[in-house]
This record gives C-alpha cells, sequence and structure tokens, in this order.
C-alpha cells in the first residue's frame, strides 16, 4: 500500500495554500502539497516536512492529524500545518523537471467556503471535511 502525506499549509495571510495543476486535456484541478514517504523518511512527520521543502521550499510547523483516507491502495494523512515563509521559484521536487506532468502553480486560497468552492480541490473527500472546517472556524482557530 502506497502511503502519502498532505499538508493544509494555513499562512499568515488566513489562507491556504495549494498546487493548481494544469495537464493537457484534463480541467485544471488543485492539490495540497505533500507526496510519498520515501523509505529514508524517519517517521510520517519527517516526510511531509521533506516534500514541503521539495514542492514549495519552505518549512511547515505541523499541528496535528486533520484527516486521513484511505482505500485498498493508499492511504493519505492530512495534517493541519502553518507555514511563515515559502518559496515556490526554489522547489526543488523530481516531478518538476518532467516536462509531461504538466504546470504546476502555486496559489494562496483565502479560508472561506465560498473560495474553496470556486476550485476542483482533490480528492473531492478533503474539500468536503475543509469545507466544513472553514465553516466551524476550526482552521482559523488553528493559525
Amino acid at each position: 500500500m502506497q502511503h502519502r502525506v498532505r499538508a493544509v499549509l494555513l499562512t499568515p495571510n488566513n489562507t491556504m495554500l495549494l498546487i493548481k495543476r494544469i495537464r493537457p486535456g484534463i480541467d485544471p484541478y488543485w492539490v495540497i502539497v505533500g507526496g510519498k514517504i520515501e523509505p529514508t523518511d524517519a517517521s510520517p512527520e519527517d516526510a511531509l516536512r521533506r516534500e514541503v521543502r521539495e514542492e514549495i521550499a519552505g518549512e511547515a510547523e505541523i499541528v496535528s492529524v486533520l484527516h486521513t483516507i484511505e482505500d485498498s491502495d493508499e492511504r493519505q494523512d492530512f495534517y493541519l500545518a502553518t507555514i511563515e515563509k515559502w518559496s515556490f521559484e526554489d522547489r526543488t521536487g523530481p516531478e518538476f523537471s518532467q516536462e509531461d506532468r504538466g504546470e504546476y502553480l502555486l496559489e494562496e486560497i483565502p479560508l472561506t467556503a465560498d473560495a474553496l468552492d470556486a476550485v476542483n480541490l482533490l480528492p473531492q473527500e478533503i474539500a468536503a471535511v475543509l469545507r466544513n472546517a472553514v465553516e466551524r472556524g476550526e482552521l482559523l482557530a488553528a493559525r
């Protein structure tokens, strides 16, 4: 089973960082920063910090596990985290150098239900979890 970790990154601007994916023949969609746990990672949290460094050249402060999605092939742990600084131009993840992978754009999304509804955030289950957390004020409270 593939094990992935993702960081719901809350910024000082009361926004969330998402990566917009643009691929030929597919409608644009947004994903949460993260990736698979590598054998060299000491823990899921270390893997998450590595992924944040690779994908947005930032340092995440992990707050808590927010949600887990699991099926027979994959487990994804979504962590709530804060971030103060990042530099998308300095990203180093191997996926960014593969031309056939399409475009990656970093976007700050306001922590509102309307802003979340305006993007095609995948997987849909985490989009619903985040929308509910926003409506209850939980994301702003974590910041």
